[in-house]
């Protein structure tokens, strides 16, 4: 029976790891031997310039602010959306309480769990058009029309949302907040369904509070769930290109106002097609490459903790 089964794995993993070489790993070495050279984009003719792409970043001051702004994102995005969804999790999962003792979510969780889940069902770009007209800066924006109904805001001088160089980063913020809280919600809520009910039961019996059974009972078995998150969210705070390209002012991929909406991606872009500049593009991307890879090692390591077993 195992004679020549090397050779059937073999022929079903040629054909996968073939195409993984060459749509994937392929571009990867590309990009890096692009990036040592002074390539146009479009000219088959370049040299070679060494490290100059990569010294040029660093006195770059578009890039340095781009980058600044993908670490913030890096920081809040991550936190912000994980708690709201371990929140909102824990709450339709195990917010509530029985009249004989179970545990249950609260009312209405099952409806709750699709209203949560829907921003996620809509691309990011539909995510810029709608948000679009959320932070319009006149009076038929409907942030600063529901502000001008309570009078908070006057409406001669409507708040400029993604115009103002304090907001802009913050209202991009918000955007990728809400479309990913759903879907970790789900995620959450997978993870904490496996765990048995006899738990929070007992938890319960012995006098914990819905606060101790989330940071005694619920946290600490779902710690697994909560690592991949925070890895996958890293590479979206480092990405970000979509929303900053589309939804803030400036030429040639957004960025503004002055570079305060600017992120890595933007940065790269504008210099690839805009300013034909893209062996300094690629040089950007292995960059952005390198500094994705350590980030995510370094979460992995540091969030390692011993597996709870139930």
């Amino acid at each position: 029976m195992r004679k020549g089964q090397y050779r059937f794995i073999a022929g079903f993993l040629l054909a996968p790891l073939a195409l993984y070489l060459i749509f994937v790993i392929w571009p990867y070495i590309q990009t890096f031997g692009y990036s040592f050279t002074n390539w146009s984009g479009q000219s088959p003719v370049f040299d070679f310039v060494g490290l100059d792409n990569y010294t040029a970043l660093f006195h770059d001051d578009v890039f340095r602010t781009a980058l600044w702004h993908n670490i913030l994102l890096l920081v809040f995005i991550p936190v912000f959306t994980i708690l709201i969804a371990l929140f909102f999790a824990f709450m339709v999962n195990a917010g509530g309480r029985g009249g004989s003792g179970g545990v249950h979510g609260v009312r209405g969780s099952s409806f709750y769990k699709i209203i949560y889940f829907f921003p996620q069902v809509l691309s990011l770009a539909i995510l810029a058009v709608l948000f679009q007209a959320v932070y319009r800066s006149d009076q038929g924006g409907l942030l600063n029309g529901l502000l001008m109904k309570l009078g908070l805001v006057d409406a001669d001088s409507p708040i400029e949302w993604m115009n103002d160089p304090k907001l802009v980063l913050w209202c991009l913020m918000v955007i990728i907040v809400w479309h990913g809280v759903g879907f970790y919600l789900v995620l959450f809520s997978a993870a904490m369904q496996s765990i048995p009910k006899e738990i929070y039961e007992a938890a319960l019996l012995d006098g914990a509070g819905r606060a101790q059974t989330f940071f005694r009972v619920t946290l600490p078995l779902l710690w697994d769930s909560v690592q991949t998150a925070w890895v996958y969210l890293g590479i979206v705070a480092m990405d970000m290109f979509v929303l900053a390209s589309t939804m803030t002012p400036g030429t040639g991929f957004g960025g503004g106002p002055d570079h305060h909406g600017e992120v890595m991606a933007t940065v790269l872009m504008r210099n690839f097609l805009y300013f034909g500049k893209s062996g300094y593009a690629c040089a950007m991307g292995v960059v952005m490459l390198i500094l994705t890879m350590i980030i995510s090692v370094i979460t992995l390591r540091a969030t390692r903790r011993e597996r709870i077993e139930f």
